[in-house]
């Protein structure tokens, strides 16, 4: 059985009833954040045009491009706005925590850890963002609460 949650009492207690009535925006925030700067990177996709992209993306070794460009955007953009408002959300964020898992292991690993040397430090923060999304899905203020189902 599980244990009971026992909170730590805040330093200054005078803050604890700003906390308890703050609390409940923490997920929303994290869910928000994340879908929007996911579709911010789909939308590029979408209003540049999938065949800007297909170039870059054969070279890397993606073929068909055109069609993995057109997943990659659908994933990023109505998946990030899912994520953010909460609809369908533990699939829109488990596509995309596989999406930063690919990215990590066949694009960045090679370059080591650190983002400043175009290594996977950002995509794997965003991979694992996106999977504890997928793992707790959309939350009390969400679409998928308010429809009262889950994909």
């Amino acid at each position: 059985m599980l244990h009971a949650e026992r909170r730590p009492r805040p330093l200054i207690r005078a803050l604890g009833p700003l906390y308890e009535v703050l609390e409940p925006l923490s997920w929303p925030i994290i869910r928000y954040a994340a879908g929007l700067i996911l579709a911010w990177h789909g939308w590029l996709k979408v209003s540049r045009g999938v065949e800007a992209y297909a170039p870059t993306f054969a070279k890397m070794g993606y073929e068909p491009a055109v069609p993995i460009v057109i997943l990659l955007a659908f994933v990023e953009f109505a998946g990030g706005l899912g994520v953010a408002i909460g609809l369908f959300t533990r699939f829109f964020a488990a596509a995309a925590a596989l999406e930063m898992a690919e990215i990590v292991f066949d694009v960045y690993w090679s370059n080591g850890y650190s983002w400043l040397k175009q290594g996977y430090e950002y995509p794997l923060l965003w991979g694992l963002v996106l999977f504890a999304i997928a793992l707790r899905g959309g939350g009390p203020w969400s679409v998928d609460k308010l429809i009262g189902r889950e994909l």
